[in-house]
């Protein structure tokens, strides 16, 4: 077997295993009550089961793998920064916020249900994640889970995702030049990417001090994965994507497809991944599963 069909091999067989075991924690966690709040359950399920190619919970899963953690902390963790993700997804949609219609291939929650149902299934599902981060089911130390609990809060609210997505919204009318778009991306998509790693090296009790390779790996990654959103937006197949495309030409937002240029984009794309590849070094083969991670990111079509 050739190494790229070994390398492709070893991710599909990654992101096959995470997304079953995802789906099935969410389906254990989200049973549908025998009263009035079903609709909210039913929603919550059709946001967060089957949905989505679970990078973030991988990465947590990956990093976790190197420090030998159990593969059922992993998972539920992974669970708890997927809520999040897909809370910021069925918020995102809104009206009130990106107005779009489809995700994953399929309508979106609040054109499925309504709006109302969808507002409260996004916060139905933020505090799904940090009941399962603060069970002690997950992890019986309990200083573990106090940081697992505050590293995803600062990549989730004004410091982090929802920062970034204010800094989006003002983006309209903002003049942004790199370094702002970079920094806005850092928070809006960089942020809970970042705390995948983190939490799966928490989850290994690993030293802050122990942590500077892994965090540069997620910050490089991170930008990587917005470039080629950056990208996907300005030259990809809407089928493939399952959502709507061209959005940030059409509102005149400045990306770094508009800044860089295409390929200039590209080129930095690939380059961060080559740097943060060769962070996960001192890992060895083990650290294979976050190279190929890194790697996807970039040449992804959706």
């Amino acid at each position: 077997m050739s190494v790229v069909a070994s390398t492709d091999s070893r991710l599909a067989s990654g992101l096959a295993a995470i997304q079953s075991e995802v789906d099935a924690a969410f389906d254990a966690l989200l049973p549908v009550p025998d009263d009035t709040r079903g609709r909210l359950v039913e929603a919550m399920r059709y946001a967060a089961i089957g949905g989505g190619k679970r990078v973030r919970p991988l990465l947590l899963s990956a990093t976790a793998d190197l420090f030998g953690v159990d593969r059922t902390a992993a998972v539920q963790a992974g669970c708890a920064i997927e809520a999040i993700h897909v809370y910021s997804l069925i918020h995102d949609d809104l009206p009130c916020m990106d107005d779009d219609d489809l995700r994953h291939g399929k309508p979106t929650l609040h054109k499925h249900f309504d709006e109302a149902t969808a507002v409260l299934a996004g916060d139905s599902l933020h505090a799904l994640a940090f009941e399962i981060l603060s069970d002690e089911a997950i992890y019986g130390d309990p200083f573990v889970r106090a940081e697992l609990v505050a590293t995803l809060a600062n990549a989730s609210g004004m410091n982090g995702m929802a920062g970034g997505q204010m800094m989006d919204m003002e983006a309209d009318h903002a003049a942004y030049d790199l370094h702002a778009i970079t920094r806005l991306q850092q928070l809006k998509t960089g942020a809970l990417l970042a705390a995948s790693v983190e939490m799966g090296a928490i989850l290994g009790k690993v030293p802050i001090e122990g942590r500077a390779n892994l965090r540069a790996y997620a910050r490089d990654i991170g930008l990587a994965f917005q470039i080629a959103d950056d990208l996907l937006d300005h030259e990809g197949d809407e089928t493939k994507a399952g959502k709507a495309l061209r959005k940030d030409d059409e509102q005149g937002k400045q990306t770094f497809v508009t800044l860089m240029g295409p390929d200039g984009a590209r080129d930095q794309a690939k380059a961060l991944v080559e740097q943060a590849t060769a962070r996960l070094s001192s890992f060895g083969d083990d650290a294979a599963l976050l190279c190929d991670l890194a790697r996807y990111i970039v040449e992804r079509d959706r």
